[in-house]
């Protein structure tokens, strides 16, 4: 017999700086949620889109309040650095065309990358509009 899997995910933000996913749950008709690109474990729940919008915000606004209470500094969603692992000679043959390309291997990553997030592709994995 064939099963039908149903999945429903709800992505919100920018809040503040901060993105929000949640997925549906249909035995407990609630959506559970969590802040993304933070370590920190910051979750939220609803039972509708504008509940799990205003329980989003809520938990943001909460983990900020409970960082400064504590005098620490809120992790930020995304510090503008990741490490990225390839082949050593994938690495050297694109060291070698961002030196002919007179840019450094940072920059010329970035510039292949652009254009990705702009593409078609992006709209279809339903980013939010912040992130487009």
């Amino acid at each position: 017999m064939n099963e039908v899997k149903e999945q429903c995910i709800y992505v919100c933000g920018p809040y503040k700086g901060y993105f929000g996913k949640a997925e549906f749950d249909p035995a407990a008709n609630l959506f559970h949620g969590e802040v993304v690109g933070v370590r920190d474990v910051v979750t939220f729940q609803g039972r509708n889109p504008a509940k799990l919008k205003q329980a989003f915000c809520d938990s943001v606004d909460d983990y900020l309040a409970f960082c400064k209470s504590r005098n620490e500094a809120p992790e930020k969603p995304f510090s503008g650095k990741f490490l990225m692992r390839v082949e050593p000679e994938m690495h050297r043959q694109l060291a070698a065309l961002a030196e002919v390309s007179q840019k450094s291997l940072n920059q010329l990553i970035c510039d292949f990358l652009t254009p990705l997030v702009h593409s078609p592709v992006a709209p279809r994995v339903n980013l939010p509009e912040g992130m487009k």
